[in-house]
């Protein structure tokens, strides 16, 4: 059964719909600016990707997370033509943390949250009627993992549409958590390059309508999802449970390492993850004449980690689309893994695309691989 991407709704620091999103990752534009949302003060790093929709620095919001995902639904369900009435159409959302800000926020300041809206389904209860509702805890690639089961439900004739989704925003907890992995504090996500200091976190949403029915608008095939979970450590990934998983989506998806164009890399900017993924890409693609095209958003939208991989599909189509790849932001010194991989560097690139794999992996080797086309 062929399935289709037939509408998408993105928000991001760099753009609030998958337009502008694309736009501004051609352009080299990041969302990187100083910590808006806590005192940063407290902390060694300085720096992430928000989304500046705060009234004023330091005055954060309860929900926000839930209103960057109603609003990526809203605009993937109009962009595919559809009523934004979901009480018969699953939608399956990827996360790491889901509504934890507002948890901080009401523990330690006494910001009004009722614990029903912990759970997405309850926002878009209200919004779209929404009856069937999951939640995907898989890390950052949740909503890879979101992906998989959505595109499950219509091969095996639950749902003939579902609407996946992704969303993720930085709390305190996890900005102090992370600010204490580093030996130096991240500046900006450098992925693949030698001055990489680690992760910094960004924010956003994405969604995508997926559909098995023939007719209306198509975007994109989704030829193949695959995942697994290797367990290997807590934070360190396997770059052979890596290559697994890209070698079943290719067959999933009926291609041939020659076939992909373009790999939407994970390139978070960390020594192991960059390391794993670089010698993973580099076996599945040896002693191909051409390797495919690579990118790494990350470098201008920070790690939105349960969006990440939606981020990096959205990004994907809109590539396969127009024929222009965005740079890797901040690689001025490729790291000695890069040799293996193709990055495209100093501007977008232009170049006829057909096939692009996206890479999502996550802490506890949870890997996650997409594989979509072109289509006219």
């Amino acid at each position: 059964m062929d399935l289709f991407v037939t509408g998408m709704g993105a928000v991001a620091s760099i753009g609030r719909s998958p337009g502008e999103i694309f736009d501004s990752l051609c352009a080299g534009r990041s969302g990187l600016a100083e910590l808006r949302g806590f005192d940063r003060t407290r902390f060694r790093a300085r720096n992430a990707y928000e989304i500046d929709d705060r009234p004023a620095p330091g005055a954060d919001l309860p929900l926000r997370a839930s209103r960057w995902l109603e609003q990526a639904v809203a605009d993937a369900l109009r962009d595919a033509g559809l009523p934004a009435d979901l009480s018969g159409v699953p939608v399956l959302i990827g996360t790491t943390l889901r509504e934890l800000r507002s948890v901080e926020l009401s523990w330690r300041d006494g910001v009004p949250f009722d614990l029903g809206d912990l759970h997405f389904g309850t926002t878009l209860r209200r919004r779209f009627d929404a009856a069937n509702t999951y939640t995907v805890a898989n890390a950052c690639s949740a909503s890879l993992y979101a992906l998989a089961l959505g595109a499950d439900l219509i091969e095996l004739g639950a749902a003939d549409t579902v609407v996946v989704a992704g969303v993720d925003t930085i709390t305190e907890s996890t900005y102090g958590l992370l600010d204490r992995c580093y030996p130096e504090a991240p500046d900006q996500v450098r992925p693949f390059d030698r001055g990489r200091r680690g992760m910094l976190q960004g924010e956003g949403a994405a969604a995508i309508v997926l559909s098995g029915r023939a007719g209306g608008r198509r975007h994109a095939l989704l030829r193949g999802v695959a995942v697994n979970c290797d367990a290997y450590h807590p934070s360190a990934p396997d770059s052979a449970s890596i290559a697994r998983a890209i070698r079943e989506a290719h067959a999933r998806a009926g291609v041939r390492p020659r076939d992909i164009d373009l790999i939407l890399l994970h390139g978070t900017g960390t020594p192991l993850n960059d390391e794993a993924e670089a010698e993973a890409v580099g076996d599945v693609f040896a002693g191909l004449p051409t390797v495919p095209y690579m990118t790494a958003i990350k470098s201008m939208t920070g790690h939105t980690a349960g969006a990440s991989g939606l981020h990096s599909l959205v990004a994907a189509v809109s590539s396969l689309r127009s024929g222009v790849i965005p740079p890797v932001v901040g690689l001025t010194d490729p790291a000695e893994e890069a040799a293996r991989l193709r990055l495209v560097r100093g501007g977008a690139a232009h170049a006829p695309l057909g096939v692009a794999q996206i890479n999502s992996f996550g802490f506890g080797g949870l890997n996650a691989v997409a594989v979509v086309e072109k289509v006219a």
